[in-house]
């Protein structure tokens, strides 16, 4: 009776698919009969991804493989139940159905599953603004991701999705721009629209200059994800990233007519001028060599064009923020700096680290001339 309902269900699905995606249902059934269960997922998956399976894949997983969703590889039985999932009427039916497909894989031979599944759930409540319980969600799936000494790259990749997803809605900038890294790292860039690296790239610059604790973003100036923003409306937004890096104040005021097409660009104006004058003071002690790393405050201003009187406020909170390290002398009005954070270099920069390079290994040969000359007596001995 059981095989006769399957044979009808993928005769009438066969039935009412698109000519060229007929030859699928054969298979189905044939593999399926003979109990060829890789066999039969591989394929299932195949189906799954072709564009015009849409309007069957619902009813092929609740009516056909459902009936052996066990004996099938679990990750993938998640890959072809999300696919089916993209099907539901609304996001409270597609809950529904990733809550009992993750309660169907929560078993200990299949937690990369259960993480998997877990995710989209957690993603799903995002969307219906449930953010409480899709936080308890992404605990729940971090908790199992740490018992593991590998996972597939797709499980991790969906749980730094979600999560990045959660940050940007709380405004944790710092977080959504580590987690988007993240998942980046998960991910092959082609795999990716067009449209979709050009948003990631966006949301990540905006996310790395108005977060109150990057000021350090080599990582994102070095990814190719930042090649979307070119030749669109907002290739201006590289180049102002870029120009924190190295602290061009110059630069800074010619984009900065273009701050007002991103919102939280225009509400972070006066915080975004503080953060690339810490960027123009940490270039200025970069780019001197370590014996010349006293400045006054006039000289600080003069090479910065941060005004005197905001000076001794700008290095305070260098140091605070552990961008510098050293010491002020208010009285004398000077800054002995010692140690500055490391930074991504352009071609300037390291044509100036070249140079800074030459001339040490000119104060290291001129050095050895006068000890050889000094000492020729003792070496001769």
């Amino acid at each position: 009776m059981e095989n006769e309902k399957i044979s009808n269900l993928l005769a009438e699905q066969r039935d009412n698919a698109p000519e060229d995606l007929q030859h699928y249902f054969l298979s189905f059934e044939d593999y399926w009969e003979r109990k060829l269960w890789h066999e039969l997922t591989d394929i299932l998956v195949n189906f799954y991804n072709e564009p015009e399976s849409k309007p069957q894949r619902l009813v092929l997983y609740e009516g056909f493989v459902k009936g052996f969703a066990d004996k099938i590889n679990q990750l993938k039985l998640v890959e072809i139940g999300l696919s089916a999932a993209t099907q539901c009427e609304n996001e409270q039916d597609r809950l529904s159905f990733l809550t009992s497909l993750t309660s169907r894989v929560d078993k200990p031979a299949s937690q990369d599953a259960y993480v998997f599944a877990l995710a989209h759930v957690a993603s799903v409540r995002l969307r219906l603004g449930q953010k409480a319980e899709s936080r308890t969600a992404l605990d729940k799936c971090e908790s199992v991701l740490d018992t593991f000494d590998a996972v597939e790259t797709v499980v991790h990749a969906s749980f730094y999705r979600v999560s990045a997803d959660y940050y940007q809605q709380q405004h944790d900038f710092a977080n959504y721009y580590r987690t988007t890294l993240l998942y980046l790292a998960c991910v092959e860039l082609s795999d990716l629209s067009e449209p979709e690296r050009h948003r990631i790239a966006y949301d990540l610059s905006i996310a790395a200059l108005v977060s109150e604790t990057i000021y350090n973003f080599g990582e994102l100036l070095l990814h190719t994800i930042l090649d979307s923003l070119e030749n669109t409306k907002h290739a201006w937004l590289r180049d102002l990233l870029f120009a924190f890096n190295r602290g061009d104040l110059h630069a800074y005021t010619i984009l900065q007519s273009h701050l007002s097409e991103a919102p939280l660009l225009a509400e972070h104006q006066s915080f975004l001028y503080q953060k690339i004058s810490l960027s123009a003071l940490t270039q200025l002690v970069f780019s001197r060599a370590p014996q010349d790393r006293a400045m006054t405050f006039q000289t600080i201003s003069q090479e910065t064009k941060v005004k005197e009187d905001e000076i001794e406020f700008l290095v305070m909170k260098a140091l605070s923020l552990g961008l510098l390290k050293g010491k002020i002398d208010q009285v004398a009005q000077v800054a002995r700096v010692w140690w500055v954070q490391p930074k991504v270099l352009e071609r300037t920069g390291i044509e100036g680290m070249r140079g800074r390079l030459k001339e040490w290994m000119g104060g290291v040969e001129r050095l050895g001339g006068w000890v050889e000359g000094v000492g020729e007596g003792v070496w001769a001995a």
